[in-house]
């Protein structure tokens, strides 16, 4: 393992990684919050202080043993979840679905401001290949969690999406089972290539070409 590598790409993705983690779970606690439950405001998780999100195993042990494991081949982290009294918001069924989409979304527009962040940087001179791989990696770390987390099963946030969407009766019940042990099928669809096959790979392609799409007009009037 090249350490001096090692390093470079720490420093190149620690802050697209903080602030994608930090703002993707204070949306969930702002957007609760919104709706009824201040049950992450009353616990100071409402905050753009990465300290208040960030789990020492899952956000930083994990993610460097599978590096080193893996020699940078996979992945994985995960930040402390926001805590959520659903029965507190105002039309629980319906506001769950708000609370869950926040954090994706705030991934997405966070995937479009690293974009347009780039071009400025280009446009303005700049040639320095460390602030280029930032914003290319801010937008690639933001395009993952975004589409990580819609993958529909719970605990990620497209599982809670598909809860408040189902009508109640057997489907909400089976998921309702199913939670406990959701992890743990994630995982094993991670490393049986079936999440990023068939999930990741489409959906990041479609989030490309939405902020492509989204930053061309500025393309077009600074480069």
């Amino acid at each position: 393992m090249d350490i001096s590598n090692l390093i470079q790409t720490v420093l190149i993705y620690a802050l697209p990684v903080i602030f994608a983690i930090t703002v993707h779970e204070a949306a969930h606690g702002y957007v609760a919050r919104h709706f009824g439950d201040n049950t992450a405001a009353m616990m100071g998780r409402v905050t753009l202080n990465p300290m208040k999100h960030i789990d020492p195993i899952g956000t930083i042990l994990m993610p460097l043993m599978l590096y080193f494991a893996t020699s940078g081949a996979f992945l994985f982290g995960y930040a402390k979840p926001v805590p959520v009294n659903f029965n507190r918001l105002r039309h629980p069924k319906r506001d769950m679905v708000w609370v869950a989409l926040a954090g994706p979304a705030s991934n997405f527009i966070q995937a479009i401001l690293w974009a347009v962040l780039l071009i400025v940087i280009v446009a303005a001179g700049v040639s320095e290949t460390f602030f280029i791989k930032m914003c290319q990696g801010g937008v690639l770390v933001n395009l993952v969690m975004w589409a990580f987390n819609l993958f529909p099963l719970p605990p990620l946030d497209g599982g809670r999406v598909l809860a408040g969407l189902l009508p109640s009766g057997p489907a909400q019940n089976f998921l309702a089972r199913i939670e406990p042990y959701g992890f743990f099928i994630v995982m094993a669809l991670v490393l049986a290539g079936i999440v990023s096959n068939y999930w990741l790979r489409p959906l990041m392609d479609a989030g490309y070409f939405v902020v492509n799409l989204l930053i061309t007009p500025l393309k077009a009037m600074l480069l």
